[in-house]
């Protein structure tokens, strides 16, 4: 299945051993990887010499087929792919018929050129494969591809007339918004005193409204 419709040319077809990540694994990890996981293909690279469009800051998109043999999200192990390979990486996940889409904002680490630091990960929900709406539009330049395919990824078409710094930070607000949500949530919830109630449901309406602001 082409699941990105992509150009023949930027076909690679390569599988890649699960062993080829043991330096970046440990013994738990290790075991994730042949317990979840089927396989790994390399599927598609896209670089100036395969879809004739420059990069600025993102050099190359690889594309990899993960097939598990059980659902799961596997984020962590993702990850670990993602830190081990310098380039950015569209993770296509799949179980039987359903698929997920997962791509990282990375940057080199200061002192390890080995690995990689992720900025921020954006995860699709699963959804049935063939009737996937995400897809990557090779127009503008290697960066404004995969800048696209995040803003898809979020569902929120209006990032798109932001720079991708300002999209990680919205990400960002959210995640610490809905954390504090949370918090509020369970502290009411646990909470015996009608006063400390009113004041915590207020913290909590106030925190609503500014997460309606920015999402």
């Amino acid at each position: 299945m082409e699941f990105f419709n992509l150009p023949v040319r930027t076909r690679v077809g390569k599988v890649v051993p699960k062993n080829a990540f043991d330096q970046s694994t440990n013994t738990k990890q290790k075991k994730i990887f042949a317990d979840y996981i089927r396989r790994i293909t390399w599927t598609h690279k896209l670089s100036p010499d395969t879809i004739n469009l420059n990069s600025q800051d993102i050099e190359e998109i690889q594309v990899f087929k993960v097939e598990l043999k059980i659902k799961s999200n596997i984020l962590k192990i993702l990850e670990i792919i993602n830190k081990s390979i310098p380039y950015h990486i569209v993770f296509w996940v799949e179980f039987e018929d359903h698929a997920y889409i997962s791509a990282s904002m990375k940057h080199p680490h200061p002192t390890n050129n080995n690995i990689s630091v992720i900025d921020w990960t954006f995860n699709s929900a699963w959804f049935k494969k063939n009737e996937n709406k995400i897809n990557l539009t090779l127009k503008g330049s290697l960066d404004s591809v995969f800048k696209d395919l995040c803003v898809k990824i979020t569902g929120k078409p209006e990032l798109g007339r932001k720079s991708m710094a300002a999209i990680l930070q919205n990400q960002e607000e959210i995640k610490s918004l809905k954390g504090e949500i949370r918090r509020i949530k369970s502290a009411i919830t646990k909470s015996s005193q009608f006063n400390e109630k009113v004041e915590l449901n207020l913290k909590l309406k106030k925190l609503e409204h500014q997460m309606k602001i920015i999402e």
